[in-house]
């Protein structure tokens, strides 16, 4: 980076701000040390020219600075690497990035991403002769060529030969046998949130096109497979539309290219639908998988190498993907698992690394957006010389979660199996998915519609009269209609924007056209005959219709008005709590101040507003 920096200035705003000796470098001292000043070095030391014996003894290194860079007592922070990279480079090793996220990792600045604590030696010592105790090393075979194919998916036990004592630096390692991870890791393995979330706005966007699609879009090189993962519960929302397109179009180029004679590396896509045990048992494979075929040319992708269908929780599909992927990449290929934020990128690379019994991997997998912040290479998960890229999710600012809080983002987030919440209602009548999304049956060509909710069981629903919608929006929104929590947060997140649809259908028994929203879920519509319907959400926010994805209803019906949930019961107890508080001040402030008493002895009793 610096060297990229430096290339931008002229020449007449350069000049030198250090000489370090070459002999002063290569110290052990200052190799071993885990300090700002090693880090630093680090891409001088493994420079070609560095590892060159130097001609005398006056040899030294020179670097530049602009003329305003501020003087050399400032803080060790500022030289750290504030990129999205992480660990691509084979000449940035594995230990330079937090394991769970990618970031680069530093022990100077505890405000500063990538910050960790490294621990003692003492500690390490001790947790490595506790691991040598209890476990053995599982050495993968698939690398002897002389073995047979059916020995080769075999495991060889040996135990692992360490010595403790050894100076040899290793990935530092905690009591649960799991490499030591950046603070921000921790907070959300633990905790299942981010600690300082301001940290974040140091670092600057992952651009995808300069860091992975300019590598995917070279005509030469190493073979390119690429993971394109997508949520099964939110396809279309999940979908990376602009990953596909760019495939898509290298795919045709470097195919052209090839025909003619010319260097070609054809991308391979392998399209995987994960967490499918989030979908109802009883949908039908084959008509899945003819949907999900669709709905990707529709996005842009216009040829699939494979499709798998998997579950990294219930370890479904697992090991088919990775045999597949491992014929596809050959011995030196690379492989670039890409998607959205949450589609469950690190969720399924970690149940690849267990499946293959070679190097478990440790990322960090979280129920919130962005987990990974940089490009993580994936060690001895694929055979030979194959590498595997975790890379940061692509943000969609049309998903409605990224305009939630982390507590809002827990009631939306599927967590699991999908059940049906089915209405039978008639024209004038609306629907609301809790503070998010509205669906009103403007006109129907017969007498009634049947309407069901796919969506996070922890989000209530209220099904009412449309003429009453605007007040429910002004009573309710952020109360016993959450998300938003709070009805601060109602206006916060934006202006509410209708947008209408004309759907059809042919079949009473099984639901015809979706009208879903980008992050949130869908309405599943079955009539048989046509409607005119609008929905509602937040301005910006994608709003789309498509084939049905699960065609089945509830077979019992939800009542008008609020369902049964525990966010409008602590609603509906707070409510309470609050008319109760208001009544003992009025009570109150009538004993201080008592009205002179009539002469009648009439009594009237209050009124009770439901």
């Amino acid at each position: 980076m610096l060297a990229i920096a430096a290339r931008e200035l002229s020449p007449s705003k350069l000049k030198p701000f250090f000489t370090i000796s070459h002999v002063f470098l290569q110290s052990p001292r200052i190799r071993g040390t885990n300090s700002s000043i090693s880090r630093f070095f680090s891409p001088f030391l493994h420079h070609p020219h560095w590892n060159k014996t130097p001609e005398s003894p006056s040899f030294s290194a020179s670097c530049f600075c602009s003329s305003s860079t501020s003087s050399s007592s400032s803080s060790s922070s500022d030289f750290l690497p504030l990129t999205r990279d992480g660990n691509y480079d084979d000449a940035t090793p594995v230990t330079a990035v937090c394991p769970g996220c990618g970031i680069h990792v530093q022990d100077s600045d505890p405000k500063h991403p990538g910050f960790y604590i490294r621990p003692s030696m003492k500690k390490q010592k001790s947790d490595l002769n506790r691991i040598l105790k209890s476990n053995r090393h599982l050495v993968p075979v698939s690398q002897e060529t002389e073995f047979t194919d059916s020995i080769k998916r075999g495991l060889i036990v040996e135990p692992r030969i360490v010595d403790p004592d050894s100076k040899e630096e290793a990935e530092p390692e905690s009591a649960d046998g799991r490499p030591v991870v950046c603070a921000r890791c921790h907070s959300l393995r633990h905790y299942g949130k981010v600690k300082d979330p301001t940290v974040e706005n140091l670092l600057p966007d992952f651009d995808f096109d300069h860091t992975v699609g300019r590598r995917l879009g070279s005509p030469s090189g190493a073979r390119t497979v690429v993971l394109m993962v997508v949520d099964a519960s939110d396809f279309d929302g999940s979908f990376p539309k602009r990953v596909a397109k760019l495939v898509s179009r290298t795919i045709d180029e470097n195919q052209t290219a090839w025909k003619e004679g010319k260097s070609g590396n054809i991308p391979r896509v392998v399209l995987v639908v994960t967490k499918i045990d989030l979908l109802p048992s009883s949908l039908s494979p084959t008509r899945f998988e003819h949907w999900v075929r669709q709905r990707a040319r529709e996005g842009g992708l216009s040829k699939i190498a494979k499709l798998h269908f998997v579950s990294p929780v219930k370890n479904w599909g697992i090991k088919d993907l990775v045999e597949d992927v491992a014929q596809m990449a050959g011995k030196r290929g690379h492989v670039w698992a890409v998607g959205a934020q949450n589609a469950g990128k690190s969720t399924l690379i970690n149940a690849v690394g267990k499946a293959v019994g070679g190097k478990v991997t440790h990322l960090t997998e979280a129920p919130v957006p962005g987990t990974t912040l940089g490009i993580i290479r994936v060690e001895g998960v694929l055979p030979f010389q194959a590498k595997l890229f975790d890379s940061p999710g692509l943000l969609n600012p049309h998903q409605i979660t990224t305009r939630l809080t982390r507590e809002e983002q827990k009631l939306v987030y599927v967590s699991k199996e999908l059940k049906p919440r089915t209405y039978r209602i008639k024209e004038g009548y609306t629907i609301h998915i809790g503070g998010l999304m509205r669906l009103d049956i403007d006109e129907l060509s017969v007498d009634s519609v049947y309407v069901t909710v796919w969506a996070s069981s922890y989000i209530p629903l209220h099904m009412g009269k449309k003429e009453n919608a605007h007040k429910i929006l002004q009573d309710h929104f952020g109360l016993q209609l959450q998300p938003p929590i709070g009805q601060n947060r109602v206006q916060e997140l934006g202006k509410w924007v209708r947008k209408e649809f004309r759907v059809k259908g042919d079949n009473w028994d099984a639901s015809s056209v979706d009208i879903a929203a980008s992050g949130l879920g869908w309405f599943a519509i079955g009539l048989k005959g046509e409607a005119i319907l609008s929905a509602w959400t937040y301005e910006g926010i994608d709003l789309f219709v498509r084939n049905s994805l699960l065609p089945q209803r509830s077979q019992t019906f939800e009542d008008s008005g609020f369902t049964v949930s525990k966010v409008v019961a602590k609603a509906d107890q707070s409510l309470i709590q609050m008319q109760k508080e208001t009544q003992k001040k009025q009570r109150q402030n009538d004993g201080n101040n008592p009205e002179p008493r009539s002469s009648s002895n009439s009594f009237t009793a209050p009124s009770m507003t439901c």
